[in-house]
């Protein structure tokens, strides 16, 4: 029987909007370690102790409308509850925040409450982001969902009832093999990534314990990780609201559009957002959480396949 519940209660003086913090964690629709029921959100995880499922809610109103609670399960459940505080952005300091572009205000305004959460779960953010590279949301999604119903564990206490599920633990993400990783569309180059990355899984996991700038650094030199990869799992396990996602098929093109009316590239952004250095991210994620994005016309990309 998994020990728990462990419970946690945190009360920032201010509105908690648990989904819209959580949501950057959320691999598309279908995610197996994912799931809103009883107007409460529930996860599946693995922490440093072990699995553990996660149940997260707010207060619905009243005096203690403010305050965020947990319920957790599992061998990881104490460290899960915790990290509550962090996980909706105890740690994002946004009194320096201050937006510079008109057409930033409304999304500023309406978010006002949204925070980067830490996780502090390095693999549990940069294996999926590996997977995401090169390829449509929709190719990624589809990938990540397979292997974790595949190759993952159901998740203790209650979470399996709902059917959810934890990723593989590093042995298992191992396990995998090269077939199965073409069965479920991705190629040999971001599997073989993945492969790179569980041979220093101890050495990234005290990330969370680090400086960012080392963090960086040392996500950074592994082969087939690049800037895209790293601030994309800095955001999510790190808490990094400075780490705009570089390199993106989309971001330069909707944060152009939407500070200046016209897309911009990579180079043209970077000066874009000097006056934000430090919150980039924030401003990437107001961009897109505000419908500010630049309307999709294009021609939509054919879907491959990479089965031989």
């Amino acid at each position: 029987m998994s020990p728990g519940p462990q419970t946690a209660t945190w009360e920032p003086g201010r509105p908690v909007p648990i989904r819209a913090i959580l949501g950057p964690l959320r691999r598309g629709a279908g995610d197996p370690t994912w799931r809103v029921h009883d107007g409460a959100l529930w996860r599946g995880l693995l922490t440093p102790d072990g699995p553990a499922t996660v149940r997260v809610w707010r207060e619905a109103d009243g005096e203690r409308a403010h305050r965020a609670l947990l319920q957790a399960w599992g061998p990881g459940a104490a460290w899960c509850a915790a990290a509550l505080p962090a996980w909706l952005g105890d740690g994002d300091d946004v009194s320096t925040f201050e937006v510079h572009h008109d057409e930033l205000r409304d999304a500023a305004k309406r978010l006002q409450h949204w925070r980067v959460g830490r996780t502090g779960l390095v693999l549990e953010a940069l294996v999926p982001a590996i997977i995401e590279q090169r390829v449509t949301g929709k190719q990624a999604f589809a990938a990540y969902r397979t292997l974790v119903r595949r190759y993952g564990s159901p998740a203790p206490g209650p979470g399996a009832d709902l059917g959810l599920m934890c990723p593989p633990d590093v042995a298992g993400w191992r396990r995998i093999p090269s077939w199965e990783w073409l069965r479920a569309g991705v190629d040999a180059q971001r599997a073989d990534t993945v492969m790179r990355v569980l041979q220093v899984a101890h050495r990234l996991e005290e990330l969370e314990r680090l400086p960012l700038q080392t963090a960086w650094r040392r996500l950074g030199s592994i082969p087939g990780v690049g800037v895209w990869t790293v601030a994309e799992t800095v955001q999510r396990a790190l808490g990094d609201a400075d780490a705009v996602s570089f390199g993106d098929y989309h971001v330069a093109a909707d944060i152009g559009w939407a500070l200046t009316g016209d897309a911009v590239d990579d180079v043209q952004l970077e000066r874009l957002l000097v006056p934000y250095v430090g919150h980039r991210y924030r401003v990437q994620y107001l961009v897109t959480a505000g419908g500010l994005t630049k309307p999709r016309r294009g021609a939509r990309i054919t879907l491959p396949t990479h089965l031989p």
